[in-house]
């Protein structure tokens, strides 16, 4: 048998299932797609979900992809295992309603043993218990003997996620030999130890389960198979794991190399090189993908994955950042079959570098944390780590606890594990909790499930703001109807619609739509569920019902606003990538008729030279004219043209590439001018960030941008008629009144000084006596805390000994302190404390240190109250 490499084995699956009928379709984004119950992919099914629901209509009902998929529920056991990983390729051949076990099996068979060139005698069957269909497939038409058949119970052997589609699977495992064995006599199929290796699972999608485990015979079966590319590999290749295949070699060998160490030759080392080694996998995919470190969701993920190998790369040795270097070989090994991996390079080096710099920065403090917690434990007397402070170095510094656990084990202190679980099962319950409800699909079920899928809308919107066309269905907010009459809010569906429906950033066109005996108000145009396109809004006047002939017709000033600003995002991405690198990406964008948002990767505050400098090549390309041309292509064509494809996007088979001249070239579906001067005049109006690595840069263009331009001007001359001054000096007289108020500003405060201090000339005289000591009771008036303080350090200079008690009322306030001499303090007296008993009184609160405190209140009828009960509380402190 040939040892083939990972990508000969991923191009000879598709291409078998290819010469089979099946449609080949690149992998799907990391990212699900309208699918709330998955923070990532995690099979190859799963962004296929659509089809197989019949919610929408799949491009042939027979498809194979090789699908990249993370899981991370096994996280803390990567790297530990030579088994487990978070990162993998799954192969899988679908079929949407069209061919079934027959046909799943015989090729399943054909695949391996010709294909592949496995032995058939190593190769052992499973099916679910009850699945007679598929036992005899395998005995009669296969011919392999009942024995070599397994079967399994439903744990094993049957898919269901809670209620919907379902079905029995049928494995394939291979016996890769006595080396790889537990040496048990029992040892078989099943086994938990590596020698029978699960190569193939076919799903049988037969019955729906009504998620009381009442199952019912689905009118259109499926088949769904998954095959890790990784285990088909280590199996072909014959070696001892996944991190011994070719292209994880790769990465491994790159590793040890930066390092400076053997794999092989220490298992602490090896854990290590295990863990980046798959670690690099996900987080240079998940980059590629458009995710970015954060700390929610997919984010999250990310961000812990790449925490977990730069961490585990100091542990090596390896000195500095090292993670976007070690992405190349990622990109190199996996770029013909994931060619984002290429056009995305420059961004993912940015990402990787610049968190892993933050990560290098925050394991010092959290090291100097871990420390200080060390120190207090130790002078406490206590020998364990509450889990509390275990889960904030994780979650705040992360620091995964067998860290935390290593450091403090050579302390001799232990962790709270069960404390630190309990903190993790309350955020991952918060986590849970912030989720969606969904349905099986993983997207709130609405009305517009119930419509068939085979009714479609033809988008006819980009040559034309009018159409004649038939309504094909009508909803209300919850079911559909056959008409809608005058006052009632619905949505309404038609054969063709010239209305653009909300999507890839751009506002839906609003308008109306006519028929002979009524007419609809269109509010919001969007897409539902497969594909459709829904107009939102109520009927005016009249009655409409399904069947109707309409005339629709958009808003054309809202629909021209919305292109321009449109446009004007596609010459703001070159832009910023010409002004700030190569490394911006588009990370979301708002466009309507008023305004436009563009959120970009960026890992630092853009300057006002370089918004300057942005705002200007947008302006010199709009000034320019230039002719901007749609071209319907391939994705692949597109792609060749160097045309910039947007993360997360889902695009089909054909797209539309938008040129503005020879200055911009993406792949875009939204609407757009017909040349750049249109668009008139383009203004930034700010710049911020919006999340770790994201800007966002709103903006206005023609009309908007005027309209700003004049609110500006108004508000310019308003300020001037007040100043008193001419537009053109009004910086330079604001200037000298700033300078002005300053001065007049600290005489007052000089003015306010004299009076407090003239105001108690005689209070000295209201001092209550108490042996040696003084305590001085005052009441002030407009005196703020500032000059209350002052005086407060001149009156206990003046007593010698002693508590000053001061309270003042200004602006409707109350401003409290208290100051004790030192050595009223050394015999029981603690203004902290006086202050703590005193401030209720005036419905505040505050303390301070034993010498001197403050407090602030709301309540001024109680400022003698306070006064009296603080002259009694320093007392007691000095009796």
């Amino acid at each position: 048998m040939k040892k083939y490499g990972v990508n000969e084995l991923r191009k000879m699956f598709l291409e078998f299932f290819e010469s089979k009928g099946h449609l080949k379709m690149n992998s799907f984004s990391l990212i699900p797609h309208n699918d709330n119950s998955l923070l990532l992919i995690n099979s190859g099914m799963a962004p296929l979900k659509p089809y197989f629901t019949g919610q929408e209509i799949p491009p042939r009902r027979r498809v194979t992809t090789c699908q990249k998929c993370i899981r991370t529920g096994d996280i803390e056991n990567v790297g530990k295992t030579a088994r487990h990983g978070t990162f993998f390729e799954m192969l899988g051949n679908f079929s949407f309603g069209d061919y079934f076990k027959h046909e799943a099996i015989n090729w399943t068979w054909e695949f391996l043993t010709e294909v592949v060139g496995l032995d058939k005698d190593r190769l052992y069957p499973s099916v679910y218990e009850e699945d007679d269909e598929a036992f005899e497939i395998w005995n009669k038409e296969i011919g392999i003997a009942p024995e070599r058949i397994f079967k399994f119970g439903k744990a094993d052997n049957f898919w269901e996620h809670g209620a919907g589609p379902c079905g029995p699977c049928s494995e394939v495992y291979y016996d890769r030999g006595i080396k790889y064995g537990c040496g048990k006599p029992d040892c078989k199929v099943g086994c938990d130890c590596d020698r029978y290796m699960e190569v193939w699972n076919n799903v049988f999608t037969q019955f729906d389960n009504d998620g009381n485990n009442h199952y019912t015979e689905l009118e259109h079966k499926n088949i769904d198979t998954g095959m890790g590319l990784e285990r088909l590999a280590v199996v072909v290749q014959d070696v001892d794991s996944i991190f011994d295949v070719d292209t994880l070699k790769a990465l491994r060998d790159k590793i040890c190399d930066m390092a400076g160490v053997t794999y092989k030759q220490d298992e602490k080392t090896d854990v290590s090189i295990r863990l980046i080694t798959d670690h690099i996998r996900s987080v240079t995919f998940m980059t590629s993908d458009g995710i970015l470190p954060s700390n929610l969701g997919r984010g999250y993920v990310l961000r812990r994955l790449l925490r977990r190998a730069a961490r585990h790369g100091r542990l090596l040795g390896i000195k500095g950042c090292f993670l976007a270097e070690l992405s190349k070989t990622v990109i190199e090994v996996s770029k013909d079959a994931y060619p984002e991996l290429l056009e995305k390079q420059e961004h993912i080096f940015a990402t990787l570098n610049v968190e892993e710099e933050n990560f290098n920065k925050t394991i010092d403090q959290g090291l100097a944390i871990l420390n200080t917690y060390i120190e207090e434990i130790k002078e406490a007397g206590e020998i364990k780590l509450d889990g509390e402070r275990a889960f904030k170095l994780y979650d705040t510094y992360g620091f995964p606890l067998d860290l935390t656990t290593e450091i403090l084990e050579e302390a001799g202190i232990a962790v709270d594990e069960a404390g630190f679980a309990a903190c993790m099962k309350e955020q991952k319950e918060r986590a849970r909790k912030a989720r969606k409800v969904t349905n099986y699909m993983g997207a709130d079920a609405t009305v517009y499930e119930q419509i068939p899928a085979a009714l479609q809308t033809e988008f006819v919107g980009y040559d034309s703001l009018t159409n004649t066309s038939k309504i094909l269905t009508m909803t209300t907010e919850d079911e559909i109807v056959s008409s809608l009459e005058e006052g009632e809010n619905g949505s309404v569906l038609v054969a063709a619609t010239p209305f653009y429906a909300t999507m890839g950033g751009q506002c839906g066109d609003i308008g109306t739509i006519k028929t002979s005996t009524g007419e609809f108000i269109v509010k919001e145009t969007v897409k539902v569920v497969g594909g459709k396109i829904a107009h939102i809004g109520y009927v005016s006047n009249g009655t409409i019902c399904t069947g109707d002939d309409v005339s629709l017709t958009v808003d054309s000033e809202k629909r021209a606003h919305t292109c321009m600003n449109h446009s004007a995002t596609h010459l703001l991405q070159k832009a910023l990538k010409l002004v700030l690198g190569g490394h911006v990406e588009q990370a979301g964008s708002y466009v309507s008729s008023d305004r436009l948002r563009f959120d970009f990767t960026h890992n630092a505050a853009v300057t006002k030279e370089e918004l300057e400098r942005v705002e200007a090549i947008v302006n010199e390309e709009i000034d320019a004219d230039l002719n901007v041309q749609t071209d319907v292509m391939s994705l692949e064509a597109a792609k060749e043209t160097g045309a910039m494809a947007l993360f997360g996007e889902k695009y089909g088979d054909t797209v539309r590439v938008v040129s503005m001249g020879d200055f911009s070239k993406e792949l875009c579906g939204g609407t757009h001018v017909p040349h750049t001067g249109v668009i008139r005049t383009f203004k930034i109006i700010s710049e911020q960030g919006v999340a770790a690595g994201v800007r966002r840069i709103e903006a206005l263009t023609s009309n908007g941008a005027f309209a700003y331009y004049k609110q500006q001007e108004d508000t310019l001359k308003q300020a001037s008629i007040l100043a008193k001054t001419e537009p053109s000096k009004l910086a330079e007289k604001i200037e000298a009144m700033y300078a002005e108020i300053k001065t007049l500003q600290s005489e007052n405060q000089k003015l306010k000084d004299k009076m407090a201090k003239d105001s108690v000339k005689d209070v000295l005289a209201s001092a209550v006596v108490l042996g040696d000591y003084k305590i001085l009771p005052v009441k002030m008036q407009d005196v703020d805390m500032n000059a209350l303080r002052n005086l407060g350090d001149d009156l206990k200079a003046k007593i010698g000994s002693g508590v000053v008690i001061l309270a003042s009322q200004a602006d409707g306030k109350v401003n409290l302190i208290v100051t004790a001499t030192e050595d009223a303090v050394a015999s029981g007296a603690h203004a902290g404390n006086i202050i703590k008993q005193i401030a209720p009184l005036v419905g505040g609160g505050g303390g301070g240190r034993p010498n001197m405190a403050q407090a602030g209140g709301k309540n001024p009828s109680g400022i003698e109250n306070a006064l009296q009960m603080g002259v009694e509380e320093a007392k007691n402190q000095l009796a």
